[in-house]
């Protein structure tokens, strides 16, 4: 006897298990009503600067259209070397760098290559949906360990409980830092206790960093959060996910890039092709434009966001539904309210009484039902205008 691994419509019964998101499910039909405060997507609110898009547009005119290297143009690979190895103040060889067709691409071949039927990866949530779904696309398991709000309102990872978490069929431990949408930042010391338990048990390592280039609690250069490729060796079973879209406004760009151990170089390229063929061609040459001319729209944002969780924390902090960590990165204010527990029909309910869009709790696992996901990458004046609006359904 054979179980029937197919739905009815003749496609593989995992995918139609799979669940859709519950941030377009709110999003989505309410899409067009008119003065919404739309602060249910993480994405800056500004469009890609126009230098970048200059620089599309010079890439278009000198006929950069055709199909590249899998694994990037060599100009792309070699800026974003010379970018990390800056960033981190180590050498990052250009032959680990593959350039992927957005962060969520990277996270799907990343999947892709580790996962197989009846293993598992353990991630630590909070976390961004889809992180965790690639793995269940592959028949795998995804585990989630979650952070805890301590006595001193500051996320905080039970560190015995991840490695517990795993067992002798886990391939990956995921990390997201800085995090969405808790806005946690993973401290260095527990960085080298999840790297020292990777290494010992022969366990991949995969840490999500689109947001390390927004931290506003660091000391360290460039004012971004503590990364793995700062104490990381090269042979290290250690990938890391980076994306243009978040510090360079670059969303619907779709472009981004992994950084990973060289001898793991092969196996990506063939991965690129076999999902892309190559990121697109004269999106490539922007991401050059942005990461070489780029710093100070970088810095010019962060303070702006910085100001707008300033403001998110007084104000939606003092209201008295309200409990909410100050976060220490990205660009979220992930809080719970009293007496709600379906964050989906709340979030629905704060549209149609006080016409803000937030994303809800459950998008994000069972462990975020009863909290909230307000995205603060916005114009200041939308921020304000937010909180007034929130202060007679939460205060």
């Amino acid at each position: 006897m054979t179980t029937d691994l197919r739905a009815p419509n003749g496609l593989r019964r995992s995918l139609e298990d799979l669940p859709g998101s519950l941030i377009r499910h709110v999003a989505e039909p309410n899409m067009g009503r008119k003065g919404l405060l739309k602060l249910w997507f993480g994405e800056p609110d500004v469009p890609t600067p126009q230098f970048i898009k200059d620089a599309a547009t010079a890439a278009l005119d000198d006929n950069q259209v055709f199909y590249a290297k899998n694994r990037g143009v060599p100009v792309l690979r070699e800026t974003i070397a010379a970018y990390a190895s800056n960033l981190h103040g180590r050498d990052i060889a250009i032959d680990r760098i593959t350039v992927t067709g957005s962060g969520m691409n990277a996270i799907m071949m990343i999947s892709e290559a580790l996962m197989s039927a009846g293993d598992n990866m353990v991630a630590v949530g909070p976390v961004w949906p889809n992180c965790k779904e690639t793995v269940r696309i592959m028949d795998a398991e995804p585990r989630q360990v979650a952070l805890k709000l301590s006595d001193d309102g500051r996320w905080k990872l039970d560190i015995d409980e991840l490695f517990a978490a795993c067992d002798e069929l886990t391939r990956a431990i995921f990390v997201n830092s800085p995090g969405n949408p808790t806005g946690w930042v993973m401290p260095r010391a527990e960085q080298r206790a999840v790297l020292d338990e990777c290494r010992r048990r022969g366990i991949w390592l995969v840490s999500d960093e689109v947001y390390i280039r927004l931290a506003y609690e660091t000391d360290l250069p460039l004012g971004r959060a503590p990364s793995f490729l700062d104490i990381v060796e090269p042979e290290d079973r250690v990938i890391v996910i980076n994306s243009f879209s978040k510090s360079w406004s670059m969303t619907g760009w779709r472009l981004g890039w992994i950084t990973h151990p060289d001898d793991a170089g092969e196996g990506f390229e063939k991965l690129v092709e076999y999902n892309i063929a190559n990121p697109t061609t004269f999106v490539q040459y922007a991401g050059v434009t942005a990461i070489r001319e780029g710093e100070p729209f970088i810095t010019e944002t962060l303070e702006r966001y910085r100001r707008n969780r300033d403001i998110v924390v007084q104000r939606l902090g003092a209201m008295k539904r309200v409990t909410l960590s100050r976060p220490e990165g990205a660009f979220y204010a992930f809080f719970a309210v009293d007496g709600m527990t379906d964050s989906v029909s709340f979030a629905q309910k704060l549209i149609d009484e006080v016409g803000v869009g937030l994303a809800p709790g459950l998008a994000f696992s069972e462990d975020g039902e009863g909290w909230m996901r307000l995205c603060f990458a916005a114009d200041t004046q939308t921020v304000s205008a937010a909180m007034e609006r929130l202060e007679p359904v939460l205060g």
